[in-house]
């Protein structure tokens, strides 16, 4: 049975308007369309991202090299075929988010190798390439000169290579109402990112000694909800962590008075939907977001499911990876302001976090001399 993929994500410190960096996938051949969420001053137009930004690129690895210097990169093709390659043979179409390098044979072009989605966004304009010896060489601008690129294109290897400098070890929590995607998707992102994996629903059995439905059926859902949210108080001063939290009525996610300590690290909602195309699963997540009608709705990144296939946890894993590096790009000061709320003592104020002294209990500041 084919799945679906819609991801939504947005970032509260950019508009309280939702914003929408999206991807949708079908299984097995997932075709990705990707909107970048927007910035302070204007609305980024929205990206086409094919399948083969999945696959890398369509060209063996071992045919380029690339390298990063600071503002500018380097890609290095081998030509190879037979006979003299001239300039005039030579096609290269590079966009801020793609690129596209053909070669003139027989009288056609043929494609050696193409980019849907580079690993972060190029100045176009300057693109400059020349040909060395048997190499066609393309010299590179970034929009963003501190960014790090690890790989040309944006993938599951360059994404977690390229995690550690935009995380910086802030921990990941993976909410939603399947108990069982929300684990197999952490323990994907975990071992890709090199964090710990945790699981609540591991952690609470092994203190009750009895499984969570026997819990639920003994005591009902709020007694478990109130055990997992003081397991999530235990792992909000935790870094490099990706947690899998219980889904269903007795989790504790999907309470919005929850929220405290979820707020320590990036949340991504694994999120069931009846949705068969983009817009439909835009406007339900638009709507879940807008009401606040769950606790999930609180969560950084969306990812719409229809349909779950095992297998493809993994592909769920990049998704949320990918709408996350989005939200670090367009505010790369959430990193730090995650550890700021951990340091302040998880008090609720999210995001707008309210100076030391504030009293979370009555939402007053706290005189100085009381402190």
């Amino acid at each position: 049975m084919a799945s679906s993929i819609f991801f939504f994500s947005q970032n509260p410190f950019i508009s309280p308007q939702l914003s929408l960096p999206k991807i949708s996938l079908s299984f097995p051949k997932p075709t990705l369309s990707l909107l970048t969420p927007p910035s302070l001053t204007s609305n980024n137009a929205a990206r086409r991202l094919s399948c083969k930004a999945l696959s890398a690129i369509s060209l063996n690895p071992s045919n380029y090299e690339f390298s990063d210097a600071f503002s500018e990169m380097e890609l290095r093709l081998q030509l190879g075929g037979s006979g003299d390659v001239s300039s005039r043979d030579i096609f290269v179409d590079a966009e801020d988010s793609s690129l596209k390098i053909g070669v003139k044979q027989s009288g056609s072009f043929v494609t050696l190798l193409e980019i849907n989605q580079l690993y972060e966004k190029i100045k176009s304009s300057e693109t400059i390439w020349y040909i060395d010896e048997d190499q066609l060489v393309v010299n590179l601008k970034k929009q963003d000169p501190d960014m790090k690129w690890p790989d040309i294109v944006e993938s599951w290897e360059s994404l977690t290579a390229g995690a550690m400098q935009l995380l910086k070890g802030t921990s990941i929590y993976i909410v939603g109402d399947s108990t069982e995607i929300n684990d197999k998707v952490a323990r994907e992102l975990a071992v890709g990112l090199g964090y710990t994996p945790l699981s609540t629903k591991e952690l609470l059995e092994t203190f009750a000694k009895q499984s969570i439905d026997l819990w639920v059926a003994a005591d009902g859902s709020e007694s478990v909800a109130e055990a997992e949210s003081a397991v999530l108080e235990n792992l909000s001063s935790h870094v490099r962590a990706v947690t899998a939290t219980l889904g269903g009525l007795h989790g504790a996610a999907r309470r919005a008075d929850k929220w405290r300590h979820l707020y320590a690290g990036f949340t991504v909602w694994l999120s069931q939907s009846e949705a068969t195309d983009e817009e439909s699963a835009k406007e339900e997540a638009r709507k879940h977001i807008q009401e606040g009608c769950l606790g999930y709705s609180n969560a950084d990144v969306v990812v719409k499911l229809h349909g779950w296939d095992a297998d493809h946890a993994k592909t769920v894993a990049q998704a949320s990876l990918s709408a996350l590096k989005q939200l670090i790009m367009s505010d790369k000061n959430l990193p730090g302001k995650k550890s700021l709320y951990i340091r302040l003592g998880c008090r609720g104020d999210w995001p707008e976090i309210k100076p030391p002294g504030w009293d979370p209990s009555t939402g007053a500041q706290v005189p100085a001399t009381t402190l």
